[in-house]
């Protein structure tokens, strides 16, 4: 489906969490003697993986408050959602509403027989027809390529080593005398900076994969960059209060919800948005030219 190696980057950014993760364990197992906080840590990560995967959609729509809707209430997000089905082979997802102005919209669940597509109040008031379908072939596409169960695992990992290093900080490894206390301070602190890095790239790696392939699903790559011109103007007008449930789903959404600049903005989990509209532009030049 790509033209791109996103697809390897993120199994190798995936694979440097899951290094980080069993790094902590060998540094407590080499200071307990205990070879088993490795599986510990590695369990703990599948099992915290597993959940946030299996449960992605009943999170990510209690998290913004989201009501089902029918045709009938929306009849033209139907309308497009069943047609880039149709067009991709693949069922008709479940469609929600967020009762909120803030301009937003993502797609959540394990595969396409368990899908979730949610626009918020905000983002169905500012975009028409067009730019719309672009927003939605591009939520579809995160669900096609499976994005949900890169994201839970992501968040997991960087969840658990977050726990950890703080873990080590507070409470050491064990035997202090096995012990090398500056990789353990280099590690508790170094560790979750590194997971939050590495979590952001995923994330940006995939929402670049789901432009580029949502604007393939739409044929029209110009009405996702008009799309993104206007959220972005949309979130800095109209932004999501950074609760925990909503921060916890963010990563979801096709804008950052939230206001940010300086460091935050660079530690954002979504590319600069002149960045992917320049991207869109660039796919389109080429459409025309062949």
């Amino acid at each position: 489906m790509h033209s791109h190696n996103n697809g390897l980057k993120t199994v190798g950014l995936l694979g440097g969490m899951f290094a980080i993760l069993l790094a902590i364990g060998g540094l407590i197992a080499s200071s307990t003697q205990q070879s088993a906080f490795i599986w510990i840590f590695g369990l703990i990560g599948l099992a915290t993986t597993a959940y946030g995967y299996w449960n992605s959609d009943k999170l990510a729509i209690r998290a913004m408050r989201a009501y089902p809707v029918t045709e009938a209430q929306q009849p033209e997000m139907y309308r497009i959602v069943r047609e880039l089905s149709q067009t991709a082979g693949q069922p008709m997802p479940a469609l929600y509403v967020s009762p909120t102005i803030a301009p937003n919209a993502f797609a959540t669940g394990r595969d396409p027989q368990h899908a979730a597509v949610c626009c918020t109040e905000g983002i169905l008031e500012i975009l028409d027809e067009r730019e719309l379908r672009g927003v939605l072939g591009h939520e579809l596409m995160h669900v096609y390529n499976r994005d949900i169960l890169t994201s839970s695992v992501a968040a997991a990992v960087a969840g658990v080593i977050t726990s950890v290093a703080q873990f080590l900080m507070f409470f050491g490894g064990g035997d202090r005398r096995n012990q090398n206390p500056i990789a353990t301070i280099a590690i508790a602190l170094l560790a979750p900076i590194a997971a939050s890095v590495i979590q952001m790239a995923i994330s940006r790696t995939r929402e670049y994969d789901a432009d580029e392939d949502g604007a393939r699903l739409t044929n029209d790559p110009l009405a996702l960059a008009s799309a993104l011109r206007k959220l972005e103007r949309g979130v800095q007008a109209r932004p999501l209060q950074e609760e925990p449930r909503v921060v916890n789903a963010s990563h979801m959404m096709i804008a950052n919800p939230f206001r940010g600049g300086g460091v935050q903005k660079l530690f954002s989990t979504h590319p600069p948005m002149d960045d992917r509209v320049a991207r869109l532009e660039a796919m389109a030049g080429r459409r025309l030219d062949g």
